[in-house]
């Protein structure tokens, strides 16, 4: 393990270097790449810090104790080997996991968009329900949510939302939960207290920054139509909402939200440069998918993740077999169980196959 954590210290060295050099500063994609890879890496060479330390202390230990001269001295040595001997493999098991390769795009911000599926009022309803849930998670988190584009239900919630989060690892935090969500409860508009299953669709992509994805505005349409509210009436009079068509692949990103139809095609051109980005990413997946099979794929838009029963109290992610009766809870943003189990099992799956390799 020190053989590999020496190469990680001769890497942080070498790009504590390198983020320095006015050539790579120049070039900003290089800098940002560089300067993502600093920051993983230096808790790593911190962690390799404490084991040398950990290491050190039992060597010491070992030679007092040995040495036997002093009685009051292998006392103390004894209890600082057990302390040792106690932390070394919690550490051992820590390292292991930050030695298993990141991501690149796990630091980025994120674009997600929740679509009601199949229930018709009841699922718009219910996709403003997750709507409330993740930016709840996101405000206990620290990370910042701006609305790009919504189209409101009939009877509350969304047909669709789309929302921009930026802070600290949010796609790697979020990517998991993309996929169908289910929802099993009376709904409002039931009159005879049957129970009804609806779905929402959640999506969350990598937002791309501009050296990701290069757009030739060549190719990219754009309309300029009034900003709408409920049930589709206009709410303003200026053509401010922006809609933007990639002709070459069709993709179509839109937002109103903001009164500006500068800042809207702003973020359009966010959304559009996202969804672009994370095409080739669904590719690379389906590639990667094929060689692992992987049971928290971030991949797969039509798969069933995840289910909240309103009667039982209960969410059920499917994946990873795990339930919790604390929906009231979760629905209010308290996720946190389930993202770490789902980190955890892919963060497993990961040191499995790096176990093979080496």
């Amino acid at each position: 393990m020190l053989d590999r954590l020496q190469y990680v210290k001769q890497r942080f060295d070498e790009i504590s270097d390198l983020i320095i050099q006015p050539d790579v500063i120049a070039d900003q994609k290089r800098y940002v790449q560089l300067n993502q890879e600093y920051k993983s890496i230096k808790a790593l060479v911190d962690k390799r810090e404490e084991y040398i330390l950990v290491l050190a202390n039992i060597d010491e230990a070992n030679e007092i104790i040995a040495d036997g001269s002093d009685a009051d001295m292998v006392e103390m040595a004894k209890m600082q080997l057990d302390e040792a001997k106690e932390r070394l493999p919690q550490l051992e098991e820590e390292i292991k996991f930050m030695l298993i390769p990141k991501d690149p795009e796990d630091a980025k911000n994120v674009m997600v968009e929740i679509r009601a599926g199949t229930g018709g009022d009841e699922a718009s309803i219910f996709a403003g329900d997750l709507f409330r849930m993740y930016t709840k998670y996101c405000e206990g988190q620290g990370w910042r949510t701006s609305v790009v584009d919504m189209n409101e239900g009939t009877s509350g919630g969304f047909k669709e939302v789309i929302f921009e989060v930026s802070g600290e690892d949010v796609y790697g935090t979020l990517k998991f939960e993309a996929g169908v969500h289910r929802v099993q409860r009376v709904p409002q508009t039931e009159t005879q207290g049957r129970v009804h299953t609806s779905a929402a669709t959640v999506m969350v992509l990598p937002e791309a920054e501009e050296f990701d994805v290069q757009i030739d505005m060549n190719d990219v349409r754009v309309d300029f139509f009034c900003s709408s509210g409920p049930g589709g009436q206009s709410v303003n009079t200026t053509k401010s909402a922006v809609r933007l068509t990639h002709i070459p692949t069709g993709l179509v990103a839109q937002c109103q939200d903001q009164k500006s139809q500068h800042k809207n095609k702003d973020k359009a051109l966010i959304v559009l440069r996202s969804r672009l980005y994370e095409m080739e990413l669904a590719k690379k997946q389906e590639e990667d998918a094929s060689k692992r099979s992987s049971q928290v794929s971030s991949g797969d838009r039509s798969a069933k993740i995840r289910t909240y029963n309103y009667a039982q109290g209960r969410v059920t992610d499917h994946r990873v077999g795990l339930t919790l009766y604390d929906l009231g809870n979760i629905m209010n943003g308290d996720i946190q169980k389930i993202v770490a189990e789902l980190q955890l099992v892919n963060n497993m799956e990961k040191l499995k196959e790096a176990s093979e390799v080496y």
